[in-house]
């Protein structure tokens, strides 16, 4: 009788709720890799999917380092404008590892062949087969990009985050220039190759499965499952008693450490997990780009980072992502139209459409947007099936009591 009442007990609607929610979750993520390894294999390319392939691509790493900025900026307070640092360590730490051997020698031509003379994925490919030693090569390489951005940071955490609000804030931008100066510099050349490209690296075009004698590609499915779950990690770390600690430190700093929180040591935690994060980013931004520079990681991809952000709202994990998309598919394709001096439609001429015309509309776009949606696209709610079926049950209980009422009446 009691086994009875307790299952009756935990079987609350707000928990069916839940329950209902992470299945749909579960099925819209499979329908998603089935669409994306579809898109992949078995759907010829045409005009349209050569752009939508690199927008999805792209948005998928975007959104990952966004989600791991707004880890830092907003659930634990902390104005940090580093990240395109972290992303540059974690591109250069990918790339240097994953060079095959015999490329070294065209790669580092400068500099005697470099340092390093192995290639994780290429040893992996040579024991374990070339698609799956090139896949988990590529994993091995991208945890490890994660490992250098966040050893740095957890360096660097040391006498930053000391700081406060916007001398943080300058104090990390400095950092990311340094770094980017530093790894250009000639001294460093027989592992970061100076002012030199990286390439002839693993890539997502090597990403490829074999199921009996059939070779799948999985060149637009890898970055999605590499974003996905750091996502699914953060977003834990956030509804953990870590996270809770993080936005007790984000809304009173004084109220926190009263009630017992270790501000710096939770304030390191946030800052170097975020920087792993970033740095994971940074590798898959490199897989995408096929070459790595670090004159590529300016400051203006910070603010860039940011802008997403507070776009999607700072504090929401999903209006990150939503956000990023958005950005991406904007600035990569749906405005290019503005600089070809042609609409997309009828092929009619715009005299005043011009090259740089669709900068100044973007810039425009998004002034609106700040202006009027000060709180972001989704401010700091998320979007979640749960949170959908709750709507939908308590309209039909709105709609029933109206109903019985009318009927008393």
């Amino acid at each position: 009788m009691n086994k009875t009442m307790n299952k009756k007990v935990l079987r609350t609607p707000d928990e069916v709720a839940k329950r209902q929610g992470m299945w749909l979750t579960i099925v819209a993520l499979v329908i998603l890799y089935v669409a994306l390894f579809a898109l992949d294999n078995f759907i010829k390319p045409s005009k349209f999917t050569l752009m939508l392939i690199p927008v999805l691509k792209k948005g998928a790493i975007y959104s990952l380092v966004c989600v791991s900025m707004n880890l830092l900026n907003g659930f634990t307070g902390l104005f940090s404008l580093g990240q395109a640092g972290f992303m540059l360590i974690g591109a250069y730490a990918y790339a240097i590892f994953s060079i095959p051997a015999a490329q070294h020698a065209s790669v580092y031509q400068y500099f005697d062949g470099g340092a390093i003379q192995f290639s994780i994925p290429e040893l992996l490919s040579n024991a374990l087969g070339a698609n799956f030693g090139s896949f988990l090569g590529a994993v091995i390489c991208i945890i490890i990009a994660g490992l250098a951005a966040a050893i740095f940071a957890a360096l660097i955490g040391i006498p930053v985050l000391r700081l406060k609000s916007d001398y943080l804030a300058i104090a990390t931008l400095g950092f990311a220039e340094i770094i980017r100066a530093i790894f250009q510099w000639n001294g460093l050349g027989a592992i970061t190759n100076g002012s030199n490209l990286l390439r002839k690296y693993t890539a997502f075009s090597d990403m490829k499965i074999q199921i009996g004698s059939q070779v799948f590609k999985l060149s637009t499915t890898f970055p999605f499952l590499i974003a996905m779950i750091s996502i699914i990690i953060i977003v834990l770390l956030i509804n953990s008693s870590y996270g809770r600690a993080f936005k007790a430190i984000r809304d009173d700093e004084v109220a926190a450490e009263a009630m017992g929180i270790n501000l710096f040591k939770h304030k390191m935690l946030s800052f170097v997990i975020s920087s792993f994060f970033a740095g994971v980013g940074g590798a898959l931004l490199a897989m995408f780009q096929t070459t790595v520079q670090a004159s590529a990681f300016m400051s203006a991809m910070t603010y860039e980072l940011l802008l997403i952000v507070v776009i999607g709202g700072i504090g929401s994990v999903s209006g990150s992502c939503i956000a990023a998309f958005l950005y991406i598919a904007c600035s990569e394709w749906w405005l290019r139209f503005l600089d070809s001096g042609m609409l997309p439609f009828g092929n009619i001429q715009v005299s005043f459409f011009r090259d740089g015309f669709r900068k100044v509309v973007f810039s425009v776009v998004i002034m609106i947007i700040v202006l009027f949606f000060s709180q972001g696209i989704m401010g700091n709610k998320e979007l979640s099936f749960a949170g959908l079926i709750r709507k939908i049950k308590a309209k039909k209980a709105a709609k029933a009591e109206k109903a019985q009422e009318g009927g008393a009446a």
